[in-house]
C-alpha cells in the first residue's frame, strides 16, 4: 500500500512510483506560490481559444488568493503541496486545500466540517498518485484536527475525479442543481462525503 508523509507531523517514507518518481507531501510556503498558481490555472482555465488571453489574469488573480491566504491563516485551513524529489529544483507536482467550514444547507446540521478544494495536479504527473496522496494526507489532518468526516465538491461531468473518489471511499452526499445550471447547459456539482474511521489511510 502506497504511503505519504506530511511534513512536520508525518515520518513516513518518501514514494517511488512506477515511473521512479519520488513525492514528498508538505505545507505549502509563500515559495510555492509561483507553482500553485500555475498548476490550478492549468487544471481549471484554458490557455487557448477564445478566453486563452485571460489565462496570466486568472493566474495572477489565483496567485494573490493564496498569497492573502497564506500570509493570514486561519486555524483550521492547511494548502499541502506535493513535490517531486527526484528533481534538482524540488519540482512542485500537485496541490490541494483543507479548511474548516461552518453549517449550511449541504450537510444540514448545526457544525463546522472540514471541505477539501482546488486539488489539482501537473498534467505530467497525473496518474503517478499525486492526488491520492494529497487526499490521504487531507484526511490524516482532519483527523489531527478532531474531524471524522470530510467533504468536496467534484463536477458531474468529471468522470475521472468520480472515479478516483470512489475509489478512496467517497460517497454521494447531496446533486446540486438551480436554474443558472439548466439554461447554460453547466455540470452540476456533486457534493461528496467520506467518514473516516480511526484506522481509515485509504
Amino acid at each position: 500500500m502506497t504511503s505519504w508523509f506530511f511534513d512536520p507531523h508525518y515520518q513516513e517514507p518518501v514514494v517511488t512510483d512506477s515511473a521512479h518518481h519520488q513525492f514528498q507531501i508538505r505545507a505549502a510556503t509563500s515559495a510555492d506560490l509561483t507553482g500553485i498558481a500555475q498548476i490550478i490555472a492549468e487544471s481549471f482555465h484554458s490557455q487557448h481559444g477564445l478566453w486563452g488571453w485571460a489565462f496570466p489574469l486568472l493566474r495572477l488573480g489565483i496567485y494573490e488568493d493564496f498569497r492573502h491566504r497564506l500570509s493570514s491563516p486561519a486555524p483550521h485551513h492547511v494548502c499541502l503541496v506535493a513535490v517531486d524529489t527526484n528533481s534538482t529544483a524540488n519540482n512542485l507536482v500537485g496541490t490541494v486545500e483543507l479548511g474548516v467550514r461552518f453549517a449550511d444547507s449541504w450537510i444540514q446540521v448545526g457544525r463546522s466540517f472540514p471541505y477539501l478544494s482546488n486539488l489539482a495536479v501537473h498534467p505530467k504527473y497525473r496518474r503517478h498518485g499525486v492526488a491520492s496522496g494529497l487526499l490521504i494526507s487531507c484526511q490524516q489532518v482532519s483527523q489531527e484536527w478532531g474531524f471524522q468526516d470530510l467533504y468536496l465538491h467534484v463536477l458531474e461531468n468529471n468522470y475521472q475525479a468520480r472515479q478516483l473518489y470512489l475509489k478512496l471511499g467517497y460517497r454521494v452526499h447531496q446533486v446540486e442543481s438551480n436554474w443558472n445550471t439548466f439554461l447554460l447547459g453547466r455540470s452540476r456539482q456533486i457534493l461528496l462525503h467520506k467518514h473516516l474511521r480511526a484506522d481509515s489511510t485509504t
